[in-house]
């Protein structure tokens, strides 16, 4: 999930959810263990682009208007990255088990 976040401020999240699904199905069987987490953990992380304006359309069309800066997205978009991450992983694990 983190790495597919960290992708998703980057890229299209759309992109990143592709490459990173064929990674988490991949590893999942290789793990031996079931595929429905590792993919959620990827629809989740590639949703959760708040770190820079380019992850998401919406972040770019806010950014002028609302007179925002590049480094402004860290302050609000880290603190809200880490806690999905804190809250989305037991969730995934208590909905769709391993």
């Amino acid at each position: 999930m983190i790495i597919t976040m960290m992708m998703s401020d980057v890229l299209n999240n759309t992109a990143t959810a592709v490459v990173m699904a064929a990674f988490g199905w991949t590893l999942a069987h290789y793990l031996g263990v079931n595929t429905d987490p590792f993919l959620m953990a990827v629809a989740i992380g590639a949703s959760c682009a708040f770190l820079t304006p380019i992850g998401h359309q919406n972040n770019l069309l806010i950014m002028g208007h609302g007179g925002y800066r590049f480094g402004d997205y860290w302050r609000m978009g880290l603190p809200l990255e880490c806690l999905i991450v804190f809250v989305a992983v037991p969730m995934l694990l208590w909905v769709w088990p391993l």
